[in-house]
């Protein structure tokens, strides 16, 4: 045989095999498939036959505690819904059932009867805010709604809202009921119970500070530390801010004098702020760090004022 034949079926050999080859893994695959196709048509018990029976098993170990599914009717939260449900009851009247307000009631209640108002009774109702949610079971809610009327009376309806299996539609399925006031929360012991001296220099730094804060006058930059960015209220909301009280957590805060660098302390700063409508009392958490023999601002911490530790 000739040397160039030799050689050209020499070379095609390792092809030929590398081609039989996959050929043979490409048959796998389609014999998979269809055993897989076949299983799925005739049913669940056969589909598992063929998974574990295929070429390529893989087998996923049971678990021994269900899966935690949240519904989207569990996640959903009708305040909102009942809120405008409310206003729009409290607002309407049985002897006028096509106004604005009364129908559109009656679209978020079909079941809810209106009310009847006495028509020489002055109720102004001033506002109607969603106080409360609380799922009584599946789809099934019990919202609290606060209703605020111009006189000052505040009254507390509770509306019970069904969600849908999505979450996404609701329905109030029954009057609302007249309930009592939330009752109020037991608050817990302030931090900030050290007195800080009203003429040192944390006190001045942290009246400069939301005198730029608030009013404008000056950059709040100069009072940051280094890396901290925090921007002005803008527009300035107030025309001049007094400092009355700064309370730390911390006893360092109370010293005489600026202590070493990097010291930090945080206080409570109680303000007066004014403007044009008059005299408005606040009050500021914040995080203070010593550098170069002064104070700087290195946080303005949001949180629950509570008075009762910062006196």
């Amino acid at each position: 045989m000739p040397l160039g034949k030799q050689a050209a079926e020499s070379d095609a050999a390792p092809a030929m095999a590398a081609g039989a080859r996959l050929e043979k893994m490409r048959r796998r695959v389609r014999l998979s498939r269809l055993v897989l196709f076949t299983a799925i048509a005739a049913g669940p018990a056969a589909l598992g036959v063929a998974v574990l029976s295929g070429p390529t098993t893989v087998a996923a170990a049971p678990s021994d505690k269900p899966a935690a599914v949240r519904s989207a009717a569990a996640a959903a939260d009708p305040a909102g819904y009942a809120q405008v449900f409310v206003d729009a009851w409290l607002r309407s009247s049985a002897d006028d059932a096509n106004s604005a307000q009364a129908r559109l009631a009656q679209s978020l209640a079909p079941d809810v009867d209106l009310p009847d108002p006495v028509a020489s009774a002055q109720q102004v109702l001033a506002a109607v805010t969603a106080v409360r949610s609380a799922q009584q079971g599946d789809g099934e809610w019990a919202v609290t709604v606060a209703a605020q009327y111009a006189d000052g009376r505040l009254r507390y309806f509770v509306v019970p809202v069904t969600a849908d299996a999505s979450g996404a539609s609701f329905t109030v399925t029954g009057a609302p009921g007249v309930v009592a006031g939330p009752a109020r929360a037991a608050v817990s012991q302030s931090p900030y119970r050290v007195s800080v001296p009203s003429d040192g220099d944390l006190s001045s730094a942290v009246g400069e500070f939301l005198g730029a804060y608030l009013t404008g006058a000056g950059e709040v930059d100069r009072y940051l530390a280094p890396r901290v960015k925090l921007s002005p209220v803008s527009p300035a909301p107030y025309t001049a801010v007094a400092v009355q009280q700064v309370w730390g957590a911390e006893e360092t805060a109370a010293a005489a004098h600026v202590p070493a660098d990097g010291t930090k302390v945080r206080v409570r700063v109680q303000v007066e702020a004014h403007d044009d409508a008059g005299r408005w009392p606040l009050a500021y958490d914040i995080g203070l760090k010593a550098r170069s023999g002064r104070w700087e601002v290195a946080a303005l911490e949001s949180g629950t004022v509570r008075d009762r530790g910062a006196r």
